[in-house]
């Protein structure tokens, strides 16, 4: 699902240098940044030259049409994370890496999922009392420059209607 209903404008993007330093200072201690990519012939350079300077370790993997490679690496990822003493923040609102997000709260570690928060898969909230956290990327992060256009359940306390005129 898109927010937007289209591809986003420049200013629209959300600003990757921001997960990364929201995940140092939510959890005070360093964090390695891995951003996964599809990619089927020539690598995007110039997206994948400006992660590393922001701090990302850009990850590009290729498959068979059939094959969602980047669903695959995260849950192979994860798979992996959760056989290790390390705590995971991951950006998805996708219910496929529930069952990896899973076993990973099922130890002492953090975990945490950014998204928005409309659009994560509600499994996810069953994980909130065994210590998921989850954040939304638009107001917990602040990982755009500008508001995006979201539908929202509004407080009536603080409903405008002139918001809406």
């Amino acid at each position: 699902m898109s927010i937007l209903g289209r591809r986003p404008q420049p200013q629209e993007r959300p600003r990757w240098d921001r997960l990364l330093r929201f995940a140092e200072d939510l959890w005070s201690q360093p964090v390695q940044g891995l951003f996964f990519l599809a990619v089927d012939t020539d690598l995007p350079m110039p997206f994948v030259q400006a992660l590393t300077s922001i701090g990302y370790r850009p990850v590009p993997l290729s498959g068979t049409p059939d094959q969602k490679v980047v669903d695959l690496a995260i849950q192979r990822t994860l798979e992996e994370i959760a056989r290790r003493d390390a705590d995971v923040m991951l950006a998805s609102n996708d219910g496929d890496f529930v069952p990896q997000v899973e076993a990973l709260v099922s130890g002492s570690r953090r975990v945490a999922v950014l998204g928005f928060d409309e659009f994560r898969n509600s499994r996810f909230s069953a994980l909130v009392p065994r210590g998921l956290e989850c954040y939304d990327l638009e107001h917990d992060v602040d990982a755009f420059t500008v508001a995006l256009p979201r539908i929202k359940v509004i407080p009536i306390d603080e409903f405008d209607p002139r918001d809406f005129l």
